[in-house]
């Protein structure tokens, strides 16, 4: 479980995250929407460990953040304007951010990256890549590893159609899996589809609307 407690981030005498306070569950997903600055990223950045609150905590399974753990322990992330090395193809990119961790095998990395249909693409380098198949990969990449928590900013940004479908059957199986998932996006519709929860980000602010 994630709890926030009265969290708030100030930003050069601006506040970007006011007092806000919520639970997310396992095995539930979770859509965030709302207008660019509204504070979205900034609330993903902050479970992720990634920002440092002002006021308030995040506590991931009753530990809190910079104080008893620096980063969620079991947590894959699309943070914006993400890219893995180019250079690479996906294959390597992830074999390479595999021996971090150490927990995924060689097996597990061909199969999230068939998972994002990419499979016919795995040794083409990355700088190759549409963006739309660097955004497959970015998901590929927060997967790999099966992680408890999923924290994706726009994960379907510059993808067509077929491979929204694609990536809201990946991220329904997660969810099947237990993980939360928590998705920010500013297409409320798409998130409609997939979310057990949506959440409006509005200056700052989190308001509930589940479905």
């Amino acid at each position: 479980m994630i709890e926030v407690k009265d969290l708030s981030k100030k930003i050069k005498q601006t506040y970007v995250l006011r007092d806000i306070s919520f639970q997310f569950e396992r095995g539930k997903i979770y859509g965030i929407y709302g207008k660019n600055g509204s504070g979205k990223t900034m609330l993903l950045r902050s479970l992720a460990g990634l920002l440092v609150p002002t006021e308030g905590k995040v506590l991931i399974n009753s530990k809190e953040l910079h104080k008893d753990i620096s980063v969620p322990p079991s947590v894959g992330i699309i943070i914006e304007n993400m890219q893995l090395l180019p250079q690479f193809d996906a294959t390597t990119n992830l074999k390479m951010l595999a021996k971090i961790k150490k927990i995924a095998t060689k097996d597990e990395i061909d199969e999230s990256i068939k998972r994002v249909g990419l499979e016919q693409h795995g040794k083409l380098k990355v700088k190759k890549y549409s963006l739309g198949m660097k955004q497959r990969l970015n998901l590929a990449q927060a997967i790999f590893e099966k992680p408890d928590i999923l924290l994706l900013d726009e994960p379907t940004n510059a993808i067509d159609e077929k491979g929204v479908s694609l990536v809201h059957k990946v991220l329904t199986e997660e969810k099947e899996r237990g993980a939360i998932v928590i998705i920010a996006s500013h297409n409320k519709e798409d998130l409609s589809l997939l979310c057990d929860y949506t959440l409006k980000m509005s200056d700052g602010l989190l308001i509930d609307e589940q479905f």
